[in-house]
């Protein structure tokens, strides 16, 4: 896959191509469902198919006091992107040339000109151009003008509820990431370092691993049956998503209970990836040491009998 990250990147003779342009965060089930058609579509016609998307995302820009948290990072979203087979990704650096473009501008000076649409694929609340003013009707216009042709795509749902961005992250945010992960068709996760902690072997726990500091979305407070990636060996895992409360302890963290541990090598520099399967509970502060450990061995217990299911069901 290509990575376009600047307009001047665009060879002068790519494409003719086929295009959705949206922020794609998360690359959920109806982002992967429109990609998927124009990856088929393109094949057949042997042009190509682009993802045009933006850094840093839109909302961060003209919202800066909204806190927008990302359910994936730049790079995560790059290589889902790659995964739905499309031959670039235009990465336009998003500031105030981008946010003061028209929508004739940008349907123009990219989709025509830099890009060389053939067919526009968008969802049915699409919007573009300097405060938004451009919807999938005003795109369909330009299209008949500029010689490209629009598709225009239903709001999916799946069990009643939308398949969007901002629906996935309210659920995560809510500590719902099982129903997060049916509209995502995976694990919502996240991937960082290891971070300081008590580490492997804490005498008050199980073998753990402390997550770096992260800072896009993550799950509400609170502990989750995981799966933890470290380096090259995944682990399944309990993860607590909070303050550790009963420590007495005053800073956010991040941290993996690791089921089948066993020693590995670790480094500061160790991808650490959690995936996050179901919720357990709430974080809790406990009266005493000894009731967080019972209560870690229940967590444990419930986990365990969750992972064995999951093996039997596939």
């Amino acid at each position: 896959m290509h990575t376009f990250r600047k307009l001047d990147d665009v060879p002068s003779d790519f494409g003719p191509t086929l295009v959705s342009v949206g922020n794609f965060d998360g690359v959920h089930r109806a982002h992967a469902n429109v990609l998927r058609e124009i990856v088929a579509r393109a094949r057949s016609a042997g042009d190509k198919a682009v993802a045009v998307t933006f850094e840093p995302h839109p909302g961060r820009i003209l919202r800066p006091d909204s806190g927008l948290k990302l359910l994936t990072p730049t790079a995560e979203k790059l290589r889902l992107l790659e995964s739905t087979g499309v031959d670039a990704v235009l990465l336009l650096p998003f500031g105030r040339d981008l946010s003061l473009m028209t929508p004739r501008q940008f349907a123009e000076r990219i989709l025509k000109k830099k890009v060389h649409a053939r067919e526009v694929h968008e969802g049915f609340n699409f919007r573009f151009g300097h405060k938004a003013a451009g919807d999938v009707n005003m795109l369909s216009d330009f299209g008949r003008e500029m010689g490209f042709e629009v598709k225009v795509y239903p709001e999916m749902s799946l069990r009643g509820e939308p398949v969007s961005s901002s629906h996935i992250r309210k659920l995560i945010s809510e500590g719902r990431v099982s129903r997060a992960r049916h509209l995502l068709a995976r694990p919502f996760c996240i991937l960082s370092t290891p971070g300081r902690g008590r580490g492997y072997g804490s005498k008050y726990t199980v073998p753990t691993i402390n997550l770096a500091r992260y800072e896009e979305l993550v799950p509400k407070d609170g502990v989750y049956i995981s799966c933890t990636r470290v380096g090259t060996e995944t682990f399944e895992s309990v993860t607590n998503v909070g303050n550790r409360p009963t420590f007495g302890a005053d800073s956010f963290a991040v941290e993996s209970h690791l089921l089948n541990f066993h020693p590995i090598e670790l480094t500061p520099e160790t991808e650490v990836e959690i995936s996050f399967l179901d919720r357990l509970r709430d974080e809790i502060k406990f009266p005493s040491v000894e009731a967080l450990r019972e209560q870690i061995a229940r967590d444990l217990r419930t986990a365990r009998r969750y992972f064995r299911l999951l093996r039997v069901r596939t």
